[in-house]
Parts: C-alpha cells; structure tokens; sequence
C-alpha cells in the first residue's frame, strides 16, 4: 500500500506554482491557508478572491500537486480573504502576507504605452469621485484623446453602472485581460468580474494582486489617459497603486462643505508625503442654478475647493454645479459627457477635462489633441 504524501513533500510542489502576476510562489505569497491529507486525498484551502487569475492558479496547483506520490484526489476550496491583514486562522505557517508597507520604498515604472497615469481621489466617499471620474474621462475621450478608465474601487466598484456596461470581460490568454469598451473608452472594474450584490471582503495582499493585474495584465493598448478611480479615504489601494507604477498625478475631488475639506486635506497630505503630483482640487456639487430666476444658489457654501487649493499650493482645476442631469446621468449608464458640451452640467465638466489636460501636458510632455484645443 503506498504512503499518504506529507506536508513537506506537498509544500515543495506548491512552491513550484507561481502567481502570473507578482512572479511568486503561492507559499510565499500566503495563497494556501490550510493543507489537509486525507489517504491519498489532499485538500487545499486558497483565500483568493474572484479574479482572472484564480483558474490558471488552480489549475497549475492541481498539476503540481498531482504529481506528489500517493496523491489520488485534490480538493481545492476557494474562501474569501478575511478583513484582517491576514487569512482566518492565522493562515498557513510557511507563508508570509506580501504587498507594500508603510515605509517601504517605492519601486515605479511607467505602464508601457500609456502616457499620462492619472488617480482620482477624496478624502471622503459622498462627494461624486465616481460622477467626476466617469465624466472626467468621457470628456478627455470626446476632445480627442485615447482613453482608459480603471475602476480601483474594488469594494464599491460603480463605474459599470454610470457607464451601462455589463459585458464581462474576456481572457485573450492565460494573462491578458481584454477590457470592455464603452462609450470610446477602455474600461474594467470588479463589478464586471463579480457582478450582483455580493460583497467582497479582502485583505491588503489581495488588493496589491488585483491591482497589479488591472494595470500590468490588460491590454491598454496605447493610451493618452488612463484615469483611475480610486476609493475614497489612504488605504491599501492607494498604496498599492503608489508603489505599483508611476503616476502623472491626482485629481482631488471634494465639495464645498468643510466636512469634506477636512478629510481632503488627508487626501493631499498622503499623496505628498509620497511624492505624487497633485493635479488640482476640483470641487463638485459646486452650485445649483435656479431654472427659474436663473441666480446662483451655493447648497453646500461657496469657495472652499478654491481655498484649500490655494493653501496646498496647486491648482484649482474648476467647479461642477449640482445638476439633475448628471445625476440621472449616472444613474441610468448615460453619463452627461457623453452628451456633449452643451448638455446640462456639460459645459464645467468640459472646463475640468481642458484643465485636467493642460496641467498634465505640464507635468509630463504633450499628450496630443486636447491640448491643442486649449
């Protein structure tokens, strides 16, 4: 009768299986919470969220592990990463949680044919980071630049929804992801990987891993604009994307409300100490525009984005009124950029997009049409 595999023997055969994406074994990279033998049955538990990566991983792991003498069956289980920094239970005693650390230094590098990298941020969720990015992009799109748009708000991913894509999105090989397009932009979010109601709960390494495959496994292609939608507050996305590639810069977005300011002035404060460019402040829900006597009403106050641009030394990249139309806008997969700029709200994200453009051909070189047309 043959011997049942050991541990040691089944730990060697899960170090020859690499993850695509971050060139390291699925041990070191604390992939495999528990190894379990059961005679010649091995059970193996991975907290590895949805993602295009996991079936490749799963198969190599069961080749690999298939190859062990005394291995008759594999039983891979699939869980959800835990909230903590670290798998449910402890996680598997010969592995380590990778990713970047505070403190750590940063290694960046451009993304290959993309030549302005640019985050939208907040300090605070509430105040349209999503409305403003969408349009933002869209707007770049329409005056005559390439563009891709990345939804890095993995927890909150609705960038499908105020775009109306729900194509999923296809493997063109064992690594490459081909994004989805809509309206002239390359797109691509969790919530077309995972779509429906069910939450996501993951640890940091994970977040590292689905943001090294967004930026380095899709096919971008060449683009004057990738414009990333951050989640709001300085976690572990943020970080990640920081350390990840080099970014032109970032967008800020807060509204007029002293609230908000107060958590922008986080925002800022973290892109600095990491030594990215701030783009510009651009305050949304700026003013409402009374249909009938035509005058101004400041719902939220008056002047504050202005003002703390002013106090960080960078620019004011304009105002977004309040308007019924963005909303519904984005609420329906018809964002009002895609309406031109004469549409209701049009005319100041337009405003935003000519300087959101003119400050990175500042910062990084020309990036082509929309600059001429300033």
């Amino acid at each position: 009768m043959q011997n049942a595999p050991s541990e040691s023997e089944l730990l060697a055969a899960l170090r020859t299986v690499t993850d695509p994406v971050q060139r390291k074994d699925v041990i070191t990279l604390h992939m495999v919470k528990d190894i379990a033998v059961a005679g010649g049955n091995v059970s193996v538990s991975l907290p590895m969220p949805p993602s295009p990566m996991r079936d490749a991983i799963a198969k190599d792991i069961r080749a690999a592990v298939g190859k062990v003498a005394g291995v008759t069956g594999i039983d891979l289980r699939f869980e959800m990463p835990s909230p903590a920094g670290r798998p449910q239970g402890g996680g598997h005693p010969h592995a380590h949680a990778p990713g970047p650390q505070p403190g750590q230094a940063p290694v960046r590098a451009s993304l290959p044919g993309v030549k302005h990298l640019l985050a939208v941020a907040s300090g605070k969720g509430g105040v349209g980071k999503t409305t403003v990015a969408v349009n933002l992009a869209i707007a770049l799109q329409r005056l005559g630049a390439t563009v891709g748009l990345m939804d890095a708000d993995v927890y909150g991913p609705n960038v499908p929804l105020m775009l109306g894509a729900t194509e999923q999105p296809r493997m063109a090989d064992q690594q490459t992801i081909v994004p989805v397009e809509a309206y002239g932009l390359k797109t691509i979010s969790m919530g077309l990987l995972n779509p429906g109601d069910k939450p996501l709960v993951w640890r940091g390494p994970m977040l590292h891993s689905v943001m090294q495959q967004f930026l380095k496994n899709v096919r971008w292609g060449t683009l004057d604009y990738l414009i990333v939608d951050l989640p709001p507050g300085t976690g572990d996305v943020q970080l990640s994307l920081i350390q990840s590639v080099a970014l032109t810069g970032a967008v800020i977005v807060t509204t007029p409300s002293i609230v908000s300011l107060a958590d922008v002035r986080k925002a800022v404060e973290m892109f600095k100490q990491v030594n990215v460019e701030i783009l510009g402040v651009v305050e949304n829900m700026s003013y409402f525009s009374c249909p009938h006597c035509s005058g101004r009403i400041d719902v939220f106050g008056h002047g504050e984005g202005a003002h703390m641009a002013n106090t960080f030394g960078v620019p004011f990249l304009g105002e977004i009124e309040i308007d019924p139309q963005i909303r519904i806008g984005g609420d329906t997969g018809k964002p009002v950029a895609s309406l031109g700029e004469d549409a209701p709200g049009g005319k100041s994200i337009y405003a935003v997009a000519r300087a959101v453009a003119k400050r990175a051909a500042e910062l990084g070189g020309d990036v082509g049409p929309v600059v001429e047309i300033l």
